[in-house]
């Protein structure tokens, strides 16, 4: 067994304290990870304050993590000692369903296992995340961090990056499409610079015009006010794609209006209730509206991949763990921009 240093919260009403744990000892596929750095993932919160409910204390939180291999176990064949490599929201699943033979482990039939807060398959108990010195992962659901990096700003790409990589690359975002970002958050910040790279003309929809300069500097092409009815309207029908980061409950219905016939929004960000949908207005063009989960394993390496060929990394504020608390309270009030970074040295 490994010891292990961490930050958890013991119930949902307390701060984020040291903690010791252990992780198991390596079976054949396992690969012992040194923690560099994890990303704070706004689910992280959602979870530590039991607002989805089903948390189980003490919770580790982390899914955005990239570290250096220290040790392998003795059926590894891809991974070395020194490795640089990322875990994202995924350390398990069934591996016989066809998600999981899609290479869509994030839909898994019989439940995949999360990277922290989920019964644990081969330990028992639940899984204990990236806010620790040390992780142990299976080979199968470890990646590859391209070397050209900042190993610090690549730590969202785990969460916040596939979760917009993905929906992009299903609905096949192309060159020349006009493609909404609602939302310019952690979720949006990652997704115009996706688009954009992807060669889409791409337009950050938002209600803060103060937004505008920040959603250029990432790659949009041009703003959407969408409480400026005027501006809506000018828009209505003439988009290819929206991706949806709102993270909270809203009414979908004026991006609705912004789809062209047979285009597609796709929800990434708000895990609850909508406000009613007016069916008439999807009937009316044959629009879709649809959801994306995180993504699977080889399209997150796709993805890491292609943010090494074009130098993609997030925005970030990197933090001591120390400051994890405030930085909570932080992202609650959305001041950061646009994901903070505990650097794991200072644990």
């Amino acid at each position: 067994m490994y010891p292990v240093k961490a930050y958890a919260a013991a119930s949902s009403s307390s701060d984020l304290a040291p903690y010791s744990f252990e992780r198991r000892d390596l079976l054949a596929d396992d690969i012992l990870i040194d923690i560099l750095y994890c990303g704070i993932c706004h689910s992280d919160i959602h979870v530590v304050h039991n607002d989805w409910g089903g948390a189980q204390y003490p919770v580790v939180p982390g899914h955005e993590i990239i570290g250096k291999v220290k040790a392998v176990g003795s059926g590894v064949t891809k991974f070395q000692p020194g490795d640089t490599v990322g875990v994202g929201c995924l350390v398990d699943s069934c591996q016989d369903c066809d998600s999981c033979h899609s290479g869509y482990e994030q839909y898994c039939s019989n439940g995949n296992t999360g990277t922290y807060n989920a019964p644990d398959k081969i330990s028992g108990g639940y899984t204990k995340g990236g806010y620790s010195d040390k992780i142990v992962v299976k080979e199968s659901f470890v990646l590859r961090i391209p070397d050209n990096l900042d190993l610090r700003a690549a730590a969202p790409l785990l969460c916040a990056g596939i979760t917009t990589w993905s929906p992009l690359k299903h609905w096949n975002v192309k060159r020349g499409d006009k493609v909404g970002i609602i939302g310019l958050g952690g979720l949006g910040h990652m997704a115009v610079k996706f688009a954009h790279a992807m060669g889409a003309e791409v337009t950050m929809i938002t209600t803060s015009p103060e937004k505008g300069a920040d959603a250029r500097k990432l790659g949009a092409d041009k703003i959407l006010l969408s409480n400026d009815p005027v501006a809506m309207k000018q828009h209505s029908h003439s988009f290819d794609f929206l991706l949806n980061t709102i993270p909270v409950g809203h009414d979908p219905n004026p991006y609705i209006m912004l789809l062209k016939r047979d285009a597609t929004m796709v929800f990434v960000g708000a895990l609850e209730p909508l406000r009613d949908l007016n069916s008439r207005l999807l009937i009316g063009k044959r629009k879709n509206v649809a959801g994306s989960l995180i993504g699977g394993i080889r399209e997150t390496q796709e993805m890491l991949d292609f943010c090494g060929q074009h130098n993609i990394v997030s925005d970030v504020e990197v933090i001591a763990m120390q400051d994890v608390n405030k930085a909570y309270e932080r992202v609650m009030k959305a001041d950061v921009k646009y994901r903070f970074v505990i650097d794991m040295s200072t644990l």
